[in-house]
């Protein structure tokens, strides 16, 4: 049943830009906002982006951060020099279900990233979706 409401999850997650940030962030940023230095720091950083390996370790803290941690219990991973944790940070009742309130860090290519998601689970379909604020 977690497998099955984890799928779900992903699925729900990745057609949404929130989902694109989430669940495969990127270590690069631009350092100008003039048009020939973002083509060079984007075709020197475009495949600065977590492995498949690492995002799988990724995804599954968040999976096992939105299921079954406590509020304030980190899940940690580490994947081939990447690393990072999930940890909710709040929980509150739905109306059909309960939402989580999660933060994420991610470390890679000497960079860290972290930014904070809600996330809630409909009773009434078993399907995690993420909250909009």
């Amino acid at each position: 049943m977690a497998l099955g409401k984890s799928l779900i999850l992903a699925s729900v997650i990745s057609n949404t830009a929130l989902a694109q940030d989430a669940f495969n962030p990127k270590f690069f940023d631009y350092k100008s906002n003039g048009i020939i230095d973002r083509i060079v720091d984007f075709s020197f950083g475009w495949n600065k982006k977590l492995s498949d390996q690492q995002k799988f370790a990724y995804h599954q803290s968040i999976i096992h951060a939105l299921e079954y941690a406590e509020n304030g219990d980190k899940v940690k991973w580490y994947k081939n020099n990447a690393s990072g944790y999930s940890v909710p940070v709040l929980t509150w009742p739905k109306s059909n279900g309960y939402c989580r309130r999660l933060h994420l860090n991610v470390i890679a290519y000497n960079k860290q990233k972290s930014m904070a998601v809600s996330a809630c689970y409909s009773n009434l379909n078993s399907n995690w979706t993420w909250y909009r604020e």
